[in-house]
């Protein structure tokens, strides 16, 4: 479904005239099927949240390809309504002057649906996440952060997606609430058979919601592995990295 082929990517170092590069990723490839949960693990600067953009066709690759059902995500047409995401800064994926429902109701609009079907549409996510309906006039000041971050999941499965990037999507909230909406996306998982590309620098977090799990180091990969497996990686690196999390 997802296919991440020899991508790599480099940016200027330096000042305005510098010509120096600094390689961010280097001959990635990896393939993430349909309906699978598929984490990439990696300390700060790894190249990791890099990935997520070329991924999201944010960004270009300098070299490689990212193809989504063997189509090129840089074109959006392959991209909308198919691919959806979940960031770490939840204060700043939603317009501050959007209510609740404007914001689910947002990428809703490209399925030329009546306003009264996505409203209906809105509340019923409302209800999938957790949140009751009278939150649809709410203002995002108004919601607290593990509340703002499940308005940020309704919108990002609204057009339900075959796949979602979810960048650091927990990272950012109280760790009584990162089990929740776990438990969140591992339902909604069940629900509508999607496939998750699961960014995060939490082992635990990894283990908890994903079935493999790739090890990234400086912008390359280290190592792939199935979650039943993660006490028997081999490299040195990927050993260090999980050894505060597992018995080894």
């Amino acid at each position: 479904m997802l296919r991440v082929d020899s991508v790599e990517k480099a940016y200027k170092k330096g000042g305005l005239f510098s010509v120096k590069r600094q390689n961010v990723l280097k001959n990635v490839s990896f393939e993430c099927d349909s309906g699978e949960c598929l984490g990439i693990i990696g300390e700060s600067g790894s190249g990791k949240s890099t990935l997520g953009r070329l991924i999201m066709g944010i960004e270009k690759p300098d070299r490689g390809h990212v193809f989504f059902n063997e189509r090129n995500v840089v074109d959006r047409k392959v991209r909308l309504g198919h691919i959806s995401a979940v960031f770490q800064d939840y204060k700043s994926s939603i317009n501050p002057f959007f209510t609740v429902e404007e914001a689910i109701m947002e990428p809703m609009k490209i399925q030329k649906n009546s306003k009264q079907a996505m409203r209906e549409k809105s509340k019923n996510l409302l209800n999938q996440v957790g949140l009751p309906a009278s939150y649809r006039n709410k203002y995002p000041h108004e919601l607290s952060g593990g509340e703002v971050q499940r308005v940020c999941i309704a919108r990002a499965i609204s057009t339900e997606p075959t796949c979602i990037l979810l960048d650091e999507a927990i990272s950012s909230l109280d760790v009584s609430v990162q089990t929740q909406v776990l438990d969140l996306l591992k339902e909604l998982k069940r629900m509508y058979n999607m496939s998750y590309i699961f960014i995060t620098h939490d082992i635990q977090a990894a283990a908890y919601i994903c079935d493999r799990v790739i090890i990234f180091k400086e912008g390359q990969i280290e190592e792939i592995i199935k979650i039943e497996h993660l006490k028997d990686v081999k490299s040195a690196y990927a050993r260090r990295l999980l050894h505060s999390i597992i018995t080894i």
